[in-house]
């Protein structure tokens, strides 16, 4: 019996690889992208003209169109303006124009003016000028000075470096003030950055170079001071909100209530422990406090926002993951707990849209499965949770504007892109798209799967791998780990990933991702494993993954290759000095190497201090495995990164140095945390070499550098 279905198996595997060999292979220019193959390009959807008309580019013209849900009509469609109104900086001056009319010059300074801001009224423009906080009059141009004591390490209304990149986020470039919604107040914060230490980058274009200088608290190192203040739009004394800036704390996002009677800061103390929201009068200082949370790990600050006034003017919509599990919750202003939204052991992700006439949220979660995205609606009572989307794919929803309907574009591992039009009851209204080529079953091209790598206590890792194109168990391929590994930064979902990996799998590699314990897979549980050890569960996944391949009689088990940026880089530094008994080769890129140089915010957050917690700064620095360093690891790093130093990879070099181990070391002068412009076409050409070299053992084909 077991005779026959051995001989059945391979039988059947025969005749797979008979029509496999019958099937086409997609070329180098369809695998990088340059032709068309597998997939076709759907129009692209940017949102909907009201609840009976979507809108959508057509893909030929590049046009915008109105499309009818119900009969499929299309007709032009101009978007209306948000506003007539452009204000923008020209020459470091600020300008206002009004439609076509010609741009009106408001401001004329040799300084530059920075981040203007125009008032909800429409009557100021708000903006920073060496560190001072201003706004002009757009009727008259007469231009009112708020704040005086603007310097170097004194700002008003502009961000220190840590509240830039951790805080407030990127996306504000440095702005922080706020208009009020009756254009009567702006909010602002001061920072003094006196006692925070400065860091200098040293540029080396020209003949004496030059030095950027940074205030950039490090772990444990002093960080800014910080005050709330208050100004009048027609200018006067300063209110500041009732906090001590010498107070070692932070300040998260502030939100203006709908009336401007208050606003809403957010605070946290050092250990970032404990978040509490505050209420605060713009017109005295004095602030309420309406929200209190700890947790034994660490609360995260998020600049995305993690309130949802409610127009009602009575209530807020709370995202916590206090519990182990972020989900929804029900104040009152006053802070008052109405009741849990949704509950239980998965993940929301976005609230999408609040029906406050029929008390009905609407929101995107991972509640079927960690790897997928799914679109839910809930009672404000917490009952009727009814899931939208349908089937084993991940979601992208866009939502009408009054919740009547939503679009879905949906894929998973082995399906392209389609998109469905349904209701807000999840019925479907009809098929608007698919993605898939005419031609796609021609093709034979490497299988990606969605797998799970079980631990030695009972994890099941989510991984996402593609195998070889011809894939034959009993041939043994190279492996490439592509990795990030940060604390809630998952990495393997369970979508198309277009034609990407099919280069590398027509070469005969095999291609992974591998998400460990606490990257949000399993909740803010498994995150907060993180606390006071980072670099420790990271590793202990990564090596089992590493294990569990090389296990596979199709893995060769000399050639294991790790890559990540960033914190994927750390990762990767890791693997090759802790982990180098199961990794064999890795690609760096601007690795943080021993957190006490990392800046204080993030750090701190998983790690404390370095004088609280000098053992786990010890155990999770590469510097400490140095020794046990093997195999081969290049790296590479802008030496102008200004978010993870270069001093991370010279220490590390230093020490593999002196140590007499053999890497690769590749420097992008001018190249910030990251490189692109005339530097890409190098850097992929290296990375190209690198596989080639070392996992191909066989030459580089000519054209592909070029």
């Amino acid at each position: 019996m077991k005779k026959t279905v051995l001989l059945s198996l391979a039988a059947s595997f025969c005749f797979s690889y008979t029509v496999q060999a019958q099937l086409k292979r997609l070329s180098q220019q369809q695998t990088m992208g340059r032709e068309l193959s597998l997939s076709k390009p759907m129009n692209m959807v940017n949102g909907w003209s009201d609840d009976n008309h979507y809108i959508e580019m057509d893909a030929t013209d590049r046009k915008l169109y109105a499309v009818d849900i119900k009969t499929g009509n299309k007709t032009p469609y101009t978007p209306a303006p948000k506003s007539n109104v452009t204000v923008n900086i020209r020459n470091n001056d600020v300008f206002i124009q009004y439609g076509k009319e010609a741009a009106k010059q408001l401001t004329n300074t040799k300084a530059e003016e920075k981040n203007p801001t125009l008032s909800p009224d429409g009557k100021y423009i708000a903006f920073t000028r060496d560190n001072d906080l201003y706004s002009v009059d757009v009727e008259t141009g007469k231009e009112t000075r708020y704040t005086t004591d603007g310097t170097d390490v004194i700002y008003n209304g502009w961000s220190s470096w840590v509240y830039f990149e951790e805080i407030l986020g990127r996306a504000t470039e440095y702005k922080a003030f706020w208009w009020s919604p009756d254009s009567k107040h702006i909010a602002f914060m001061h920072f003094d950055d006196m006692k925070v230490p400065m860091f200098p980058i040293n540029g080396s274009t020209g003949q004496h170079g030059y030095v950027e200088k940074t205030r950039y608290p490090k772990a444990g190192d002093p960080n800014p001071e910080v005050k709330v203040g208050f100004v009048p739009v027609t200018g006067g004394a300063i209110t500041w909100a009732d906090f001590n800036e010498k107070d070692d704390q932070y300040f998260g996002t502030p939100y203006w209530s709908y009336d401007g009677s208050s606003l809403m800061v957010q605070w946290m103390n050092r250990g970032q422990d404990n978040l509490k929201f505050y209420s605060v009068n713009p017109n005295t200082g004095t602030k309420k406090e309406i929200y209190d949370e700890k947790q034994s790990s660490w609360v995260d600050l998020d600049y995305d926002g993690r309130i949802e006034y409610l127009q009602d003017k009575k209530h807020y919509i709370l995202k916590s993951d206090k519990t182990g599990w972020a989900h929804f919750y029900l104040y009152t202003l006053d802070g008052k707990l109405i009741n849990p939204i949704t509950s239980g052991k998965w993940q929301v992700t976005s609230l999408v849209h609040v029906d406050e006439k029929n008390k009905v949220v609407y929101f995107n979660a991972r509640k079927e499965a960690s790897t997928r995205s799914d679109f839910y609606r809930v009672d404000y009572n917490g009952k009727n949770l009814k899931r939208l989307t349908f089937g084993d794919y991940t979601h992208q929803v866009q939502l009408s504007p009054n919740g009547r309907y939503f679009i879905t574009t949906y894929s998973n591992v082995s399906t392209p892109p389609k998109r469905t039009l349904l209701d807000n009851n999840g019925k479907v209204v009809k098929e608007l798209g698919n993605s898939k080529s005419a031609d796609f079953a021609q093709y034979n091209f490497g299988k990606t799967e969605m797998i799970t790598i079980p631990t030695d206590d009972g994890y099941q890792l989510p991984a996402v791998i593609t195998y070889p194109t011809d894939f034959d168990p009993n041939k043994r391929y190279p492996v490439i780990m592509s990795i990030y590994g940060g604390p809630n930064a998952g990495t393997v979902t369970n979508t198309w990933k277009g034609t990407a990996p099919q280069y590398w799998a027509n070469e005969g590699i095999i291609q992974i991702a591998v998400d460990h314990r606490a990257s949000g897979q399993f909740g803010k549980e498994g995150v907060a494993l993180m606390h006071r050890n980072l670099g420790k569960w990271e590793m202990k996944d990564y090596t089992t993954a590493a294990r569990w391949l090389k296990a596979k009689s199709y893995v060769d088990n000399k050639k294991l290759l790790i890559t990540g940026h960033s914190y994927g880089g750390y990762m990767t530094c890791m693997a090759l000095t802790m982990g180098a008994n199961d990794f064999d080769f890795g690609i760096a890129g601007a690795p943080v190497t021993s957190w006490e140089l990392y800046d204080s915010h993030y750090t701190e957050r998983f790690m404390d201090t370095p004088k609280e917690n000098p053992e786990g700064y010890k155990n999770g620095s590469v510097l400490t495995y140095v020794n046990n360093y093997k195999g081969l690891l290049r790296i590479m790093h802008g030496d102008m990164d200004d978010n993870v130093h270069m001093q991370n990879t010279i220490q590390l070099i230093d020490k593999l140095q002196n140590a007499n181990k053999h890497f690769e070391l590749m420097i992008y002068p001018g190249g910030r945390h990251g490189w692109g412009g005339v530097k890409t076409p190098h850097d992929k050409a290296e990375r190209i070499r690198f596989y080639y070299d070392h996992l191909l053992e066989k030459p580089v084909p000519a054209d592909l550098l070029n």
